[in-house]
């Protein structure tokens, strides 16, 4: 079975930072051994088919069935470095964010109930009806508590199926990529390719400084809504977490959708990058050439979930 067609948006933060009773669960976790992160989608598929193939049925993974959160320890990726691939020029990765420990809460509850709001806020009736296995009133507020439990907090990890989000692209720059083709690659026990990597890391300050730039430009030149509205939701995420933790883009299961070639060659960060320099210089043709090209690429990808 194929990884799940999904790309990430991540938060690693300083153990240290994290609330007391998330960080006893977060060093539990770590204790039982950190997931690694090119098995994260693979596991929460599996831990969230697990809930709804129990007896009795759960909600939502990592609670019981009466809906209460279990208190074991979080499934935990780890910012380490210490399996680091290397990066398309072929040096190794940068140690650029110090010896801390920054970790990545997979926040899998969480993240389902917030899915699932989403669901029952978008999808017909008819596919409702036939998803649920409670009544739907019950189902959107258990979801809605769930969501509501994080308070003033937020999730580590923000996600998107089929294509990444462009305005994300703001937060990276072209030199930051990793990328892991196939002939750097080695058949795990999971099977050939799962290790095909695409991603960026980026100091915390660093991606809220182009995000608010790049907002403040947008919002300017095209309109308060759209990717400048994208772009400051995604900077009222990030600014929930502590000024140390660093940012990771990563292409997920989406590397299955094309080849090494294309992997390769991708310009998606350039592309953005040209764009924004455009619409400062003022040189709208060229802005949107470089958007075309941005868009065409993704848009490639993401026709896929139709014919699916």
């Amino acid at each position: 079975m194929p990884a799940p067609f999904v790309c990430y948006l991540r938060v690693y933060e300083p153990l240290g930072a994290l609330p007391g009773p998330l960080a006893q669960r977060v060093r539990a976790g770590l204790a039982r051994g950190a997931i690694p992160v090119t098995q994260a989608g693979t596991r929460e598929r599996d831990v969230c088919l697990r809930a709804q193939l129990g007896a009795p049925v759960r909600l939502l993974p990592g609670e019981r069935a009466d809906g209460t959160a279990t208190a074991g320890p979080v499934d935990v990726l780890l910012a380490d470095g210490a399996d680091a691939p290397v990066t398309a020029e072929g040096s190794p990765t940068p140690a650029r964010f110090g010896p801390t420990t920054l970790v990545c809460p997979l926040d899998t509850r969480p993240r389902a109930a917030a899915a699932l709001v989403g669901f029952l806020s978008t999808e017909s009736p008819v596919l409702r009806t036939a998803a649920l296995h409670h009544e739907e009133s019950t189902v959107r507020s258990r979801a809605e508590a769930v969501v509501a439990e994080l308070g003033e907090g937020a999730t580590h990890i923000v996600s998107a199926t089929w294509t990444v989000p462009l305005p994300w692209f703001v937060l990276v720059e072209a030199a930051d990529r990793v990328l892991v083709l196939a002939h750097d690659d080695a058949t795990t026990a999971d099977g050939p390719g799962l290790r095909r990597r695409c991603y960026w890391r980026v100091p915390m300050a660093d991606a809220l400084a182009r995000a608010d730039s790049a907002a403040e430009l947008l919002s300017a030149t095209l309109g308060d809504g759209g990717p400048a509205e994208v772009l400051r939701d995604t900077a009222r995420w990030l600014r929930h977490f502590d000024a140390g933790a660093l940012v990771e883009l990563d292409y997920g299961g989406l590397v299955q959708l094309v080849d090494d070639e294309t992997l390769a060659s991708d310009t998606s960060a350039e592309d953005v990058t040209a764009a924004l320099a455009a619409l400062r210089e003022g040189d709208a043709e060229k802005a949107m050439e470089s958007y075309r090209r941005l868009r065409d690429f993704w848009a490639s990808r993401a026709i896929r979930e139709r014919s699916n």
